[in-house]
């Protein structure tokens, strides 16, 4: 699935691209004025360009390229041409080199980063906001697909093309046989996961090779004692890692790790070896998305987990700033519109495009970043539906990903340093001490206007 992506691994790739970071982000004044929304203009049919990081047989890209082969056929000389890397640490080097030389394309995929940002700010990026209001579309958008594409101040620079809310999927006859029940609290994890081990299970199967699951777990404590204010303190080095959420956090990691929380070898163990230890029955919890629906939420499981198999969202804390249906929903990777190439061309294809796609997006069987609901698969369990009812109730504050949020250079600091913590090479204030000096060294100059 496209939201299935190694988001650690892809801004840690971002620190091999610093000269053309440095370029592009050296100037503080806009590279031109803001895109007017609907230009004026003869629509010229002509190829255009695509850069992006995908899977390239994924939902997305096979439903875009059906609406752009009809709106070829209504546009004699159209033609979307794809660039296509999936590989996000190299389309990472690629997007910012091309961005240091001005030369984006048409469109291009970006998170909300502090890269596009600084992008957005030199008003390189068309105003997605102004776009979807001018075609009339935005009530038809999830207010939480929009709002994981945001910046800091609100504003919103990427269109959605997808949307999931990431659940702790669980097997009930694991959680009986060691007589535990689902958390209430996150602070309830740790000796949830004692008991898990002890009954001879993996308590939770990870995907730690690619690092971005492993960071979900370094968010999850900051986010329901503080909400986002503390990582965006925390990013510019306004915050640090000593402070109370982030060692509370700390302290909590170290706690799953000594209570055996992961597999053995964990940080060696791909997405698809962790997903099966969880569907064999060797482990009893797997925090992942809804994007894997098709493989979670299907009659080919093996009978016995098809008829054991839940889920639970975020667990709160006691005295904490967030609330029950305020957790993690990602809308994915969005597609950013180069405002140096926008024409009347450009406009009306995004037009035809956005119009079509919830439709089509949901043949699929996947949710999809408006609220078109998606056709459920033959072979779907009912949790399948329940899933989807529960990404409805999604509301307040979205829990964003800190590889998203953090500079680079710090970011591949704490993908290494949280593998150690959990595994019980350092301690919680060697982790600390350690995060807060590579926060201090690259956080203000990555962050300064």
């Amino acid at each position: 699935m496209d939201i299935k992506r190694s988001h650690f691994l892809a801004l840690a790739a971002m620190a091999m691209a610093a000269p053309a970071l440095a370029a592009c982000t050296a100037g503080s004044t806009p590279s031109g004025e803001p895109a007017v929304i609907d230009p004026e203009g003869e629509i010229k049919p002509r190829e255009i360009t695509w850069l992006l990081s995908r899977a390239a047989d994924g939902a997305v890209i096979t439903t875009m390229q059906e609406i752009a082969q009809e709106y070829a056929e209504e546009h004699p000389g159209f033609k979307l041409m794809l660039i296509t890397t999936p590989d996000r640490p190299s389309y990472i080097q690629k997007y910012e080199t091309l961005a240091a030389a001005n030369k984006l394309p048409e469109l291009f995929d970006t998170d909300a980063t502090p890269f596009a940002q600084r992008l957005a700010k030199q008003n390189r990026m068309v105003d997605v906001a102004a776009l979807l209001d001018s075609f009339g579309i935005t009530a038809d958008y999830r207010p939480s697909a929009l709002d994981y594409q945001r910046f800091d101040d609100g504003s919103l620079y990427m269109i959605p093309l997808e949307y999931g809310i990431e659940v702790f999927w669980y097997n009930k006859v694991l959680f009986a046989a060691a007589g535990v029940e689902v958390p209430t609290s996150l602070d309830d994890f740790p000796e949830l996961c004692k008991k898990l081990a002890a009954s001879g299970v993996t308590p939770i199967a990870l995907d730690g090779l690619d690092g971005w699951p492993l960071e979900r777990w370094v968010a999850y404590q900051p986010f329901r004692v503080a909400g986002e204010d503390y990582i965006k303190s925390l990013k510019k080095a306004q915050a640090s890692f000593s402070d109370d959420p982030g060692r509370k956090m700390a302290q909590w990691l170290h706690d799953l790790g000594t209570a055996g929380a992961f597999q053995q070898g964990f940080s060696s163990v791909g997405y698809t070896d962790a997903q099966n230890l969880f569907t064999s029955g060797k482990a009893a919890i797997y925090n992942m998305g809804t994007w894997e629906l098709p493989s979670l939420a299907t009659t080919q499981l093996p009978e016995e987990l098809q008829e054991n198999i839940g889920f639970f969202t975020l667990p709160t804390v006691v005295g904490g700033k967030t609330e029950a249906n305020e957790y993690v929903a990602p809308s994915g990777i969005g597609v950013a519109v180069n405002a140096a190439t926008y024409d009347p061309l450009i406009h009306d294809f995004l037009k035809f495009a956005l119009g079509r796609y919830p439709e089509k997006y949901a043949a699929t069987g996947l949710m999809g970043p408006t609220t078109v609901e998606p056709v459920i698969p033959d072979n779907a369990l009912p949790i399948y539906q329940e899933a989807i009812d529960e990404a409805a109730k999604v509301t307040g504050t979205a829990l964003m990903p800190w590889d998203t949020q953090l500079d680079p250079t710090t970011n591949t600091k704490l993908v290494q340093e949280q593998v150690l913590l959990v595994q019980g090479d350092i301690s919680v204030d060697e982790f600390i001490s350690t995060m807060d000096a590579a926060l201090s060294e690259n956080a203000p100059a990555y962050f300064g206007e």
